[in-house]
């Protein structure tokens, strides 16, 4: 096929809708706020057509979306793929089904590793990011967030293995829901604390939930003042994540490679304190990692012409 396509990335809170040329230049690039779970009563087909009615009114190009949006929660649910996979693999494994009898929907499936062990691990859209930054093999990707993801990346940017921690969610739930909240000041930033902090979850990752009262006796003891607070909590477990994902066995082989950081320029900013306090080197993936990934899965798929050698 020779046409552009719509490249969508719909999350829990966000949805970015990308016009991609059928040369693989951007066209155009729009954002809402409407993620997964603002959607209400199933109202998709609604919400998509918000953002993106005039180009698929102007095209009739297919699109192709990863993220929550095939999930259980979302418009529909795209079945899970085991690891190891790659782009080619995942890319005969798409949810298709019909807009209109021009237009066809494309959802590119989750990943899941951890079959015959004791826990399953599970990832939506973070492996679009990870296909479209196009490590080198035998590379560590992580992908800071709400539930940070660490994945080894082998040859034909497979994803062999990865695990998830839920570091922006712990930090989320407990400034807010929980009482090392209380004596917090927010708004500020301050890095002595944040190293400080991460430097304790390094140094104590098996007592983790010990550790993290730091964050309260902390102020209590006026080591830390009110206004330091978030970013020691924040660098607490950053810590105890980049101690734990170091130790694991899964990883533990790549380690002398540079890390790959996937994501927020802010929040890569603070792994890239903490790796480095860790012994770990690490460079950034370049802007529009998911857009690539979208056009490397269409080009797998067919959906897209291959560019000429």
């Amino acid at each position: 096929m020779n046409q552009p396509f719509i490249s969508l990335d719909w999350g829990t809170s966000n949805l970015r809708a990308t016009l991609v040329s059928a040369q693989g230049w951007i066209v155009g690039s729009r954002s809402a706020e409407g993620g997964v779970m603002a959607v209400k009563d199933g109202q998709f087909l609604q919400s998509f057509n918000s953002l993106c009615s005039d180009w698929i009114a102007d095209h009739s190009c297919p699109i192709i979306a990863s993220g929550m949006i095939g999930s259980r929660q979302g418009w529909v649910e795209a079945p899970y793929v085991d690891c190891p996979a790659t782009p080619a693999s995942v890319a005969r494994s798409l949810t298709s089904f019909p807009l209109s009898d021009r237009v066809t929907m494309h959802i590119i499936p989750g990943l899941r590793c951890g079959a015959g062990t004791r826990m399953y691990d599970v990832m939506r859209g973070e492996e679009t990011q990870i296909w479209g930054a196009d490590v080198d093999p035998d590379t560590i990707c992580v992908l800071p967030g709400t539930h940070s993801k660490w994945a080894l990346v082998g040859e034909q940017s497979r994803i062999r293995k990865f695990a998830t921690y839920m570091t922006g969610e712990l930090y989320g739930l407990l400034t807010k829901h929980g009482i090392l909240g209380r004596l917090m000041q927010f708004g500020a930033s301050d890095h002595e604390a944040f190293v400080a902090g991460a430097q304790l979850g390094l140094d104590d990752q098996s007592q983790a939930t010990h550790v993290i009262f730091a964050a309260r006796t902390a102020g209590l003891m006026d080591e830390v003042p009110p206004a330091g607070l978030p970013d020691y909590l924040s660098g607490i477990l950053i810590g105890l994540e980049v101690k734990s994902a170091r130790e694991r066995e899964r990883i533990a082989s790549a380690a002398e490679k540079p890390v790959t950081l996937i994501g927020d320029d802010s929040l890569c900013q603070r792994y890239e304190t903490v790796l480095r306090l860790a012994g770990f080197q690490s460079v950034r993936a370049g802007e529009g990692a998911t857009v690539r990934g979208h056009i490397r899965i269409a080009t797998e798929a067919g959906i897209m012409e291959r560019a000429s050698a």
